[in-house]
């Protein structure tokens, strides 16, 4: 069998020399270019699994190179080689599409490591379980992204208002990468107590406080080798984004009340609903620790935007709820489906499905009318905004804002109701009256 194929491009022989010796002892073969024009010949000449490349070579500059390969070879990993806490260079190297970065001194461990899982791009493509629902432009664009990021090491931050479908993206990026054979673990960052998140993100040690009768791993542990994913970035306190900075760019975190360094190998990706570039002005987020998670950001428009995908996910969903609850797929009507498709969906997708979840128990037959959807009215599908128009009553106003803020609250907590209605300064059983009242029980 053809033994996998490296292009290792450095001017210093002493590190072409080092980083063949290790890349032989994987079972690779390996050509080695010391400049830009050898390293042109030799991709001509070959098909190659995997480069790695210096960023100061004697005839170009490494990030170029980069963005050569990815027009030229997009199928081919490529992983830069920076000075040691030149992370500026290598960040610019990520956003250009290199799939990962060493720093000299080369860490061996860390070289196997990263040509281990860049090995696993060279084969077939993968297609995870998930996919995205719909038909419209930007949609394609969004899976089009993800197979790019998938392909990349890069962390990722996805913007979006709530119910787009920010971690079913962030899942897709995990499942078509190399780290799908290892964990994908989502962290709801505003469903942590904040005096229990140093010890859920890096676990503790037997005895390091009251009530820690035993060693406790932590997520970033328990990822190990894949993905973490974190959900509503923006409800960090400020104490745990000093401590995430530090783990994303040491890479090693520090267990509660140890004595140790522990290694971590995962890839970050984040999300949240919130404007964080405004947070940063505000000085409520950190400017230092938003550069690291948004090397590149991927922004899923609401719903209301890519109205040509509603008839797709209303299908999609119908046969969903069909397969859980073991019914007949139920259908619309043509009122219905005009209702819908002419609707805001402040809530996004998230709404959608609730809506079609609670029209089936009302309907009549497996057979959904306009009545049945029980849609508030939110404005126009131009405006997106919720909105008093004439003959609009005020409590059926300021209905559409308490549905909307409920569906924050909801969202921000995973659906986590006894999370949401301390979020929302209210009892629980006041959150299920309202719940009920506005048909989201």
């Amino acid at each position: 069998m053809k033994k996998p194929l490296a292009l290792i491009i450095d001017d210093e022989p002493d590190i072409r020399e080092l980083l063949s010796i290790t890349l032989k002892r994987m079972d690779l073969d390996c050509h080695c270019a010391e400049n830009l024009a050898e390293a042109h010949k030799l991709l001509g000449r070959h098909t190659f699994n995997i480069c790695l490349t210096d960023m100061r070579l004697p005839d170009g500059d490494g990030v170029d190179f980069v963005g050569y390969t990815q027009e030229h070879y997009p199928d081919l990993p490529i992983a830069v080689i920076t000075a040691h806490g030149n992370m500026e260079t290598a960040i610019q190297a990520l956003k250009s599409g290199a799939y990962d970065f060493l720093t000299k001194p080369i860490d061996l461990s860390s070289l196997r490591t990263l040509v281990t899982s860049a090995l696993k791009l060279s084969a077939a493509h993968r297609q995870g379980e998930r996919k995205l629902i719909g038909t419209s432009q930007a949609t394609e664009d969004i899976r089009q992204s993800i197979a790019k990021l998938a392909r990349s090491q890069a962390p990722v931050y996805i913007s979006g208002e709530s119910g787009t479908g920010k971690e079913l993206v962030a899942r897709m990026i995990h499942e078509q990468g190399p780290r799908s054979e290892f964990p994908f673990v989502p962290v709801n960052c505003g469903a942590i107590p904040h005096d229990l998140m140093e010890s859920e993100f890096f676990g503790h040690v037997k005895g390091s406080f009251t009530g820690a009768v035993a060693s406790k791993e932590g997520l970033f542990a328990v990822a190990l080798g894949g993905t973490l994913f974190f959900d509503e970035i923006a409800e960090l306190p400020q104490h745990m984004q000093v401590k995430l900075l530090r783990v994303i760019q040491e890479k090693s975190f520090r267990p509660v009340g140890a004595t140790y360094e522990q290694a971590t190998d995962v890839r970050i990706l984040s999300a949240t609903h919130n404007d964080l570039t405004s947070m940063v002005k505000e000085g409520r987020f950190r400017q230092d620790l938003f550069y690291r998670i948004n090397v590149i950001e991927l922004h899923i428009l609401p719903l209301r935007e890519r109205t040509e995908d509603i008839p797709l996910l209303i299908d999609h969903v119908l046969q969903k709820l069909s397969d859980s609850n073991k019914v007949k797929k139920s259908t619309l009507d043509e009122k219905a489906l005009s209702a819908l498709c002419n609707y805001v969906f402040p809530g996004n997708v998230r709404e959608l499905e609730n809506i079609l979840e609670r029209a089936i128990t009302l309907c009549d037959n497996y057979h959904i009318t306009e009545d049945d959807l029980q849609l508030p009215d939110t404005g126009s599908n131009e405006s997106g905004n919720t909105s008093v128009k004439d003959g609009t009553a005020l409590d059926k106003y300021l209905g559409d804002i308490e549905r909307q803020t409920i569906l924050d609250a909801l969202e921000k907590t995973r659906w986590n109701k006894t999370a949401a209605a301390k979020l929302l300064g209210i009892s629980l059983r006041a959150l299920r009256y309202r719940l009920g009242k506005l048909g989201l029980e």
